[in-house]
């Protein structure tokens, strides 16, 4: 079973790859339709009502550097919390869309300088403080070094600015208002469903003593 729904899991991430790679192809090739136009986060049609930018935005990437860490990362992030998604894909989905909601709704309200962005980044450290957190719930230490370390680079960079030479490698400024919103957004993800998982699980126990 277990077996099962792990792949479940990583054929959701193939998908969500794919779609990467194909939006990114056809902006690459200019095929279609203008995607960066149509699909970006772009704070002044945002403003026009054109509220799918804050879900779309985070799945276009500035080039293929960009893009191939972008994926790396929400791969190794999946396979070291897979524990946490296995048994629960479809509130996966749900989390990844609550984290690019949350971080875009942020940028809109309490950075309104950055008038657009693109990436995955933003939701890859809510994923990876979101879990960070649910280790910590299980009783795994290592989900407060994680914690802790994220925490520590997000702050880094709100001082100091990203890595030397990373806005030259994707081509673009880094967006780190989009790291520390993502980050923000994946504890109060996790502060949330903890609670809601506790009542699921009860009502389930509940229901297996009365069965």
């Amino acid at each position: 079973m277990a077996r099962d729904t792990s792949s479940v899991l990583y054929r959701l991430l193939l998908v969500i790859s794919a779609i990467c790679f194909v939006l990114f192809g056809l902006e690459a090739t200019n095929t279609l339709f203008d995607v960066n136009n149509s699909l970006a986060y772009r704070r002044d049609k945002i403003t026009d009502f054109q509220v799918w930018r804050l879900i779309t935005g985070n799945f276009l990437h500035t080039n293929l550097w960009h893009l191939l860490m972008n994926l790396a990362g929400l791969w190794v992030i999946v396979f070291l919390h897979e524990v946490h998604y296995r048994y629960h894909v479809s509130k996966f989905c749900l989390l990844i869309f609550c984290l690019c909601l949350q971080q875009s709704i942020g940028l809109y309200f309490l950075y309104p300088s950055l008038v657009g962005f693109v990436g995955l980044s933003g939701i890859l450290h809510g994923l990876f403080a979101f879990g960070a957190v649910m280790d910590i719930k299980k009783g795994f230490r290592s989900g407060y070094l994680l914690l802790l370390g994220v925490i520590l680079k997000v702050a880094y960079e709100q001082y100091f600015g990203s890595l030397q030479g990373m806005s030259v490698l994707i081509g673009a400024k880094v967006a780190t208002e989009s790291h520390l919103l993502g980050l923000v957004a994946g504890v109060l993800s996790a502060i949330v469903w903890l609670p809601i998982a506790n009542r699921y699980k009860y009502r389930a126990a509940i229901e297996r003593l009365n069965s």
